[in-house]
């Protein structure tokens, strides 16, 4: 599976709530979200990959060498970097992998890429830093659907694989705040997706019967540039 974005650009789209299916940690800085798979709370993301990921971007748009290897887990997982900006969270970019990368690489390499390389938006500046957010999500549980209708809107993100008008394999994906935070009932969402994907042709029943489906949960922490700060102030003291 391979790399792709996600969510909408749209005004409304916003992809740091929590979702049902999760526990959510708060405390200090960052607030982080835990994924509750098979009845087993699986504690994967920390605030400290925010801090990484704002530490790679700081670096980049100013030419210093790249931060130091982190210190949370190394271990391979699908995911998605996610920028926000200012106090309405306007999404700014949002690349990922379905492919298992090891965390400390994957992080580095999406901070960067999602923040200059997401082709509905123009690159991140340095001068908008302060007014960024930063949400990583960790995919896990992925299953094959039965249909287009076997999932549930607050608790799985999707990925569809179709043919477009033209014969030509496609696919999309949406993260799993997506269809809650945009309201949409499981239909809106699936015809959104095709047309993300770039189907142009009518929608039809049988459209939607014809698509491969897979589900997935994930387990998100968001920082904002605040919080970074405050974290740089904490090592400096």
């Amino acid at each position: 599976m391979s790399s792709g974005s996600c969510g909408t650009n749209t005004k409304k789209q916003k992809l740091h709530h929590h979702h049902q299916a999760s526990l959510d940690v708060n405390g200090g800085s960052g607030s982080a979200s835990t994924a509750l798979l098979d009845g087993v709370v699986q504690k994967i993301t920390t605030p400290a990959m925010g801090y990484f990921c704002f530490d790679t971007l700081y670096s980049y748009l100013n030419s210093l060498e790249p931060p130091k290897k982190p210190d949370f887990t190394n271990d391979p997982f699908p995911l998605f970097v996610t920028w926000e900006t200012g106090v309405d969270k306007k999404l700014r970019g949002c690349i990922g992998t379905f492919n298992s990368i090891a965390l400390h690489s994957g992080l580095r390499e999406y901070a960067i890429t999602s923040a200059l390389r997401d082709s509905r938006f123009k690159p991140i500046s340095n001068d908008e830093l302060n007014r960024l957010h930063v949400t990583i999500s960790i995919l896990l549980h992925f299953e094959e659907g039965r249909d287009y209708n076997d999932w549930e809107i607050g608790v799985h993100g999707i990925r569809i694989e179709f043919q477009n008008e033209r014969g030509m394999k496609r696919t999309a994906t949406y993260l799993p705040e997506v269809a809650e935070e945009q309201g949409w009932d499981k239909i809106q969402t699936i015809d959104s997706l095709l047309r993300k994907g770039g189907y142009r042709g009518h929608v039809t029943p049988e459209t939607r019967r014809s698509l491969k489906l897979t589900r997935y949960q994930s387990e998100t922490v968001s920082v904002s540039f605040q919080d970074y700060m405050n974290h740089v102030q904490t090592l400096r003291c």
